[in-house]
């Protein structure tokens, strides 16, 4: 696994051994960013982290700053040594604790422009209930992109936002959801 380009293309990143992290290849990784666009100064939050790839691809093309969600001990241990491999302790901010515990405190670290979700799968419905919750919050700035990668056979909702747009790359699906002026924003 590898940082696919910006200031940090080529660098390796460690997963942890197992299938407790399934990370998100570097060919989804790749495709998604290029749907994106520019997130130059972009502030991101990335639900289940895991190894951090997705934050860290994110810096590395010009996000200002990345909030990180991630409980698994193994995975938090593989995050920490990919910040500091990059040098970009100053930029990532960890919050190692279950998704549902961290919902209170996220709301005082947003606004967030770009949001990534990518839970186990047969955790989705959790997480675009976590999303939900946020959304209404005010926790996403007004245009802000949410991205959930899921089973390509799912197709979830997050209340109070339109139908997403969706890629399928195999058996992995991404849904871009985009936070509109009429969906809450922060207070």
């Amino acid at each position: 696994m590898r940082i696919v380009t910006g200031r940090f293309g080529g660098r390796r990143l460690v997963a942890p051994r197992g299938t407790t992290t399934r990370p998100t290849s570097d060919r989804v990784r790749e495709a998604l960013f290029s749907s994106l666009g520019s997130i130059e100064d972009a502030r991101v939050l990335d639900l289940y982290a895991g190894t951090g790839a997705l934050s860290l691809e994110a810096i590395s093309r010009g996000a200002r700053d990345a909030t990180c969600v991630e409980r698994e001990r193994a995975a938090l241990t593989a995050l920490a040594e990919n910040v500091a491999t990059l040098g970009v302790a100053a930029l990532v901010k960890v919050v190692s604790m279950p998704l549902e515990r961290a919902l209170a405190r996220l709301s005082s670290l947003g606004p967030f422009d770009l949001v990534f979700a990518d839970p186990p799968y047969a955790d989705v419905d959790q997480a675009t209930d976590a999303l939900s919750s946020l959304a209404s919050k005010g926790v996403f700035s007004v245009d802000a992109t949410i991205v959930l990668e899921h089973g390509s056979r799912d197709t979830p909702v997050i209340r109070g936002l339109d139908e997403p747009r969706r890629r399928i790359y195999g058996s992995t699906a991404l849904s871009f959801f985009v936070v509109g002026a009429a969906s809450p924003a922060p207070g």
